[in-house]
């Protein structure tokens, strides 16, 4: 009857190691979903972020783009040596292989001799946000 015994705690023990050796060649169900959790998480924060980057660089490109719409407008009316007069104008350009409109509004100044230009550039069918602002003053040339 020991004997038996002996044999039986051998199986028992053989079958606990067996159990313990399987548990740890792999993971858990539970294990592999919460690794695929914080995986699909941290994917989701790294896209959002690439995109936030990219709608930033958009962003940047337009409004540089709009800056030199503008800054070339100003420059134009400075090179032909124009003194505007009070009121507005507006036109459109392309800069970039971007369609824009900007808008001149000319005001008198305490001295005669100079005109204050404001020039607001929008990108095509977005009246309501001006995407450059730039003032510049203007003085008379004597001829």
């Amino acid at each position: 009857m020991a004997t038996g015994r002996r044999h039986h705690g051998a199986r028992h023990r053989a079958a606990r190691g067996w159990r313990s050796v399987s548990r740890r060649r792999g993971f858990t169900l539970i294990e592999v979903l919460v690794a695929l959790a914080i995986l699909a998480i941290a994917l989701a924060a790294a896209l959002r972020a690439t995109s936030a980057s990219t709608e930033a660089a958009v962003t940047l490109r337009t409004k540089m783009l709009a800056g030199w719409v503008a800054q070339n407008h100003l420059n134009e009316i400075r090179a032909r040596q124009m003194f505007p007069e009070v009121g507005q104008s507006e036109g459109k350009v392309e800069q970039g292989g971007q369609s824009f409109t900007w808008r001149a509004e000319v005001g008198a100044s305490p001295n005669r001799s100079f005109r204050r230009i404001e020039i607001k550039v929008y990108l095509d069918g977005q009246q309501d946000y001006a995407a450059a602002t730039l003032v510049g003053y203007l003085a008379r040339v004597k001829s």
